[in-house]
């Protein structure tokens, strides 16, 4: 079995490497092996699995995943705890060190073309300043990214999971239900990180489904961000801008077969995808 890390070799860890925390890189480090295991198995990783972790940090996660069996591609955009966590699979996971590769990549910049095998599950503690862009730009990228699990913040967890009709349902609701569904599948203690965030952490799930619409993505997706620039506004108001003018996105709506005076957080993406067939 791997040694995981626990308190004290995070701390030495990042003493020996100089490392200080930064909110600008989002960086929380997981010091608990009980929770690592608990991803890990949420995850539904296995062996021969090739997983996609972003923002590895010292390598609680990456040593998990590891010890499932997995074949782990980990994106690190700091260097220097790049540089050291294929020391640290060395030295803890011996046997599974082969098993990492590290890419020093920032993940919102990463293609298909930048890793070394094609991942079908991301798991990852993902920067919380970033999570969504993360997510929906690797979806985008990697088409062999069939599920994920995320730790994110709570607030972020629940706007990405929501359903049409939520107070909260928006933007991230909505791209996110484009690849498929997602769901919040439990809570994490702050205190299992150093250092100590000041909110709430959540684990979210998600699946790549089948097609919702052969819509090109981006031409929904505009009409997605259109529609929820406004929330206060009907779509007929708030979609004037995309469409030309108020009186056109009323035609276009009705053609679609929606209320015009219907408001953007009572559409499913479905919905969103019939009003960006009509222009």
């Amino acid at each position: 079995m791997v040694e995981l890390l626990g308190p004290a070799e995070i701390r030495a860890l990042a003493e020996e490497l100089d490392v200080r925390p930064t909110k600008k890189l989002g960086q929380n480090f997981v010091h608990d092996p009980n929770t690592v295991r608990r991803i890990v198995e949420l995850a539904g990783v296995g062996p021969g699995d090739v997983v996609l972790e972003v923002g590895p940090g010292l390598g609680s996660l990456t040593l998990g995943l590891l010890d499932a069996g997995a074949s782990v591609v980990a994106v690190e955009i700091d260097p220097v705890l790049a540089n050291r966590l294929p020391c640290t699979a060395a030295e803890r996971a011996p046997e599974a060190a082969d098993r990492l590769t590290v890419v020093g990549a920032d993940a919102l910049r990463i293609s298909s073309a930048d890793l070394p095998a094609s991942p079908v599950s991301l798991v990852a503690n993902l920067p919380y300043n970033v999570a969504v862009p993360v997510v929906l730009h690797l979806l985008a990228e990697l088409p062999s990214l069939a599920r994920g699990l995320v730790m994110v913040q709570t607030e972020v967890a629940d706007r990405m999971a929501a359903g049409p009709g939520s107070r909260i349902y928006g933007v991230p609701s909505v791209k996110l239900a484009w690849y498929g569904p997602a769901r919040k599948v439990g809570a994490v203690p702050r205190s299992v990180f150093w250092p100590v965030p000041n909110v709430d952490s959540s684990l979210v799930a998600f699946e790549r489904g089948p097609a919702v619409s052969d819509i090109d993505r981006q031409r929904l997706f505009d009409v997605v961000d259109a529609a929820f620039s406004q929330r206060r506004k009907t779509l007929r108001a708030a979609l004037a801008g995309w469409a030309g003018s108020a009186d056109r996105a009323g035609k276009l709506l009705a053609a679609a077969g929606i209320d015009p005076k219907t408001r953007g957080e009572q559409l499913a993406v479905q919905d969103f995808a019939r009003i960006a067939a009509q222009a």
